[in-house]
């Protein structure tokens, strides 16, 4: 939810015209450029350029330097700051997709393929390495010991959030209410599950969450995917 947060923080960011403006002027200038030739290429004062973007900046849109260009004389005292586009891409999705997620998967499962294996054989496999890679990763930042099922079921569901999958518990299992790959589960339900099902797998070998379990528990208003103490 902290991505969407921030993604719609940067899409506010936009909604005054002169500031949408000076995003565009900044991002086609192909260099970095001092708020002076922002203001002069918008048609506005220096001094509300400078706020406009800095605020910019805030939300994470454009980047600061004070270097100078090569070319560009040396003027006495501090360089002036210039701006540049970041490399930050905004999407805003509610509920959360992640189809860059699934999109890197299936491509790796096309280049990655062994030899006996079917695309969707390497797409299981390689979702469950990228599960399993979060799962371990996470068990070393934290230097986690042994898991009992309920410390398990906590860092899962933490986890589970940050992808998406929207978490929560029924029963004695944890139900996931979002797929982030909702409109291509529509499509293909059998590969997209299986990938989600693997994924999740992956957290849970990664952790050694040994008591927990992912399986497939299919329903329309749901991601297919329940984590189960065994």
């Amino acid at each position: 939810m902290r991505a969407v947060i921030d993604a719609v923080r940067a899409v506010a960011a936009l909604d005054d015209p002169q500031r949408a403006r000076l995003y565009q002027v900044v991002r086609e200038a192909g260099a970095p450029i001092t708020r002076e030739e922002a203001a002069s290429r918008v048609g506005i004062s220096r001094k509300l350029a400078a706020f406009h973007l800095d605020r910019l900046v805030d939300a994470g849109l454009l980047t600061v330097s004070f270097e100078r260009p090569s070319g560009v004389a040396a003027r006495i005292g501090r360089a002036p700051k210039r701006y540049r586009a970041s490399a930050v891409e905004v999407q805003v999705s509610i509920p959360e997709r992640h189809y860059d997620l699934l999109g890197e998967i299936v491509l790796d499962a096309l280049e990655q393929a062994r030899p006996a294996e079917t695309p969707a054989q390497a797409a299981y496999r390689l979702a469950s390495e990228r599960g399993r890679d979060l799962g371990a990763q996470t068990r070393r930042q934290r230097g986690l010991g042994r898991l009992g099922p309920e410390r398990s079921a906590a860092i899962v569901s933490e986890l589970l959030a940050g992808a998406g999958f929207e978490p929560a518990p029924c029963g004695d299992r944890i139900v996931q209410r979002n797929c982030p790959f909702h409109r291509l589960a529509q499509r293909s339900p059998a590969l997209v599950c299986g990938i989600n099902r693997s994924f999740v797998d992956g957290i849970l070998e990664g952790l050694r969450a040994g008591r927990l379990r992912a399986e497939l528990d299919p329903a329309d208003d749901r991601c297919c995917v329940a984590v189960t103490t065994v």
